[in-house]
């Protein structure tokens, strides 16, 4: 019999404690919450968030903007912002790669957004992902690579881990010679707090298999991304 003063979110932490399961901001823990339990993680998320609105000294009960705020932002980060935290990986239909397709292939520019895990604050950008096939790679569909991403993307994040766990996440799915990955980003916490400075981009690559040991592949990769400057 589950005790009544235990929270719904300390029932799903107790889950993966017990499974040794790491819970960081950036990991999926879907396999963990049971049906019917993210609702009641909004109801809880709800009464917290209007705790730091009262903390803020926002008049909550008066205050016309603010009424319904702790709701909205509550279904934001369990549904929009934060979904990839809380949701099983979209659907993916592979195919045999039938033609034995061994040429590069490039998906992007894809429109990324995440959250900083340090301030929560958006990361908004570009990823582009280059694909060596081999004869026995999974070939997938073009929204495939977006929709992956971004449940990957839907957690917060720092850019330098996203991007690995995107590249740990297509090489085992597509099992392909290469892989190269490149994302271009905006940081928010850089534009709107702190240094306040507008201009500066974050790009960063992950290279593997092929890419990383063969230069001709990589340059001809990072040759073909239509990247603005």
């Amino acid at each position: 019999m589950k005790n009544p003063k235990t929270s719904v979110s300390q029932q799903i932490r107790a889950r993966l404690e017990k499974a040794g399961q790491r819970y960081f901001a950036n990991d999926n823990i879907s396999g963990f919450i049971n049906a019917g339990e993210r609702d009641a993680l909004l109801d809880e998320v709800t009464a917290k968030m209007q705790g730091v609105l009262e903390s803020l000294v926002i008049d909550v009960e008066h205050d016309h903007n603010t009424q319904g705020t702790a709701r909205r932002v509550a279904k934001m980060y369990l549904n929009e912002v934060f979904k990839g935290r809380y949701s099983d990986a979209p659907p993916v239909t592979e195919f045999p790669n039938a033609s034995n397709l061994n040429e590069l292939m490039i998906v992007g520019p894809m429109t990324i957004r995440s959250a900083c895990s340090h301030h929560f604050c958006p990361i908004i950008g570009k990823l582009w992902i280059g694909i060596m096939p081999n004869q026995h790679s999974n070939l997938i569909g073009l929204s495939k690579y977006a929709r992956l991403a971004d449940w990957i993307l839907s957690r917060p994040q720092i850019q330098e881990e996203a991007i690995s766990q995107i590249a740990d996440l297509f090489m085992d799915l597509v099992k392909p010679d290469g892989l190269a990955i490149v994302m271009e980003a905006d940081h928010f916490c850089m534009h709107w707090r702190g240094v306040k400075d507008s201009d500066s981009l974050m790009l960063n690559s992950v290279m593997r298999g092929s890419f990383l040991k063969n230069p001709a592949l990589r340059r001809e990769f990072l040759t073909l991304i239509p990247r603005k400057d």
